[in-house]
């Protein structure tokens, strides 16, 4: 079948000159090797299939209840095989450029708000001078990584596996290097700089942990603390502080110190620096706290408001 020899060319492209991982390989390969079957049961081959034909296959699987990003995420997989297909000089058109995109809607992220963030950071704070369960190294990282996480809006897995050094080159900024390698600056809160402080001192003082590189070493593959192991931690916390665990998680956390930033002034494009979003519109799902701000500052200053 010539559209399963196309994959194949196609995938092996996306590997030797895109340099794509095997995840994204595996993703492409079920996206188009689905696309190829259900168009084979109605006579077309998936190589030479025209914009009808691909939209007649898209229809099909929203009728059978895919979600809208898995459209996206399968009409994207067929523009790259076809884009790839015209710059080789196998189809002299490309028939996904007429094909509208799955309309998505963006849920609002998941947060909490500053009373129960400031509650989680003063059981943190508490359990760091008086362990409940007799771990005093445990409580003391828990603490810096609670304090360091809502500081700087880290993504789990860059707060996880800082290098030490990031942590010795100036306690009052941490540089991060985030998504394909960009590096950021993110300042670090005096709370968050006096609990880093008493972590790297018990660190210092831990002979099985003050060789790593890592800044939370753990006895892991990667050397460093898993983000499972840190998720795991944080709703045990959440559960002490008497805030709902379901409800917490380092992803909430980071959508915390975002709300709250704009909350309290803030302005977009900072919040999007501080995140490490590398386009605006990422940080855009943040526009309702904007919104919900802008409309208390008009019913509180205007003149007219009452």
């Amino acid at each position: 079948m010539r559209a399963q020899v196309r994959i194949e060319a196609f995938l092996e492209m996306m590997a030797a000159e895109r340099g794509a991982s095997d995840n994204t390989l595996a993703s492409y390969r079920r996206d188009l090797e689905d696309a190829a079957e259900r168009l084979s049961r109605e006579g077309c081959d998936l190589a030479t299939a025209y914009a009808g034909d691909l939209r007649g296959y898209l229809n099909e699987i929203a009728t059978q209840g895919f979600a809208a990003s898995s459209q996206a995420r399968k009409l994207s997989s067929l523009r790259q095989f076809f884009k790839f297909l015209y710059a080789e000089g196998l189809r002299g058109d490309d028939p996904t450029g007429t094909l509208d995109s799955p309309r998505k809607g963006r849920p609002l992220p998941k947060t909490m708000s500053e009373d129960t963030a400031g509650r989680l950071l003063d059981r943190a704070a508490a359990e760091a001078l008086d362990p409940p369960h007799g771990d005093p190294l445990a409580a003391i990282r828990l603490h810096a990584l609670v304090e360091a996480l809502y500081a700087t809006g880290l993504r789990v897995t860059e707060l996880v596996s800082l290098p030490l050094g990031v942590a010795a080159r100036d306690e009052r900024f941490f540089m991060v290097r985030g998504k394909g390698g960009k590096e950021r600056m993110v300042p670090l809160s005096e709370k968050a700089r006096q609990a880093m402080r008493i972590w790297l001192a018990a660190r210092s003082e831990t002979p099985a942990l003050c060789e790593s590189p890592w800044l939370f070493p753990a006895a892991s593959e990667t050397g460093h603390l898993p983000r499972q192991v840190f998720a795991r931690e944080l709703k045990g916390l959440a559960a002490r502080a008497g805030v709902p665990a379901a409800k917490v998680s380092p992803h909430v956390l980071r959508h915390a110190f975002a709300s709250h930033l704009l909350q309290n002034g803030a302005d977009l494009r900072t919040v999007q620096q501080l995140l490490g979003h590398s386009d605006i519109s990422t940080t855009q799902i943040y526009t309702h706290v904007l919104e919900e701000r802008l409309l208390q500052l008009v019913n509180e200053h205007h003149p007219l408001a009452d």
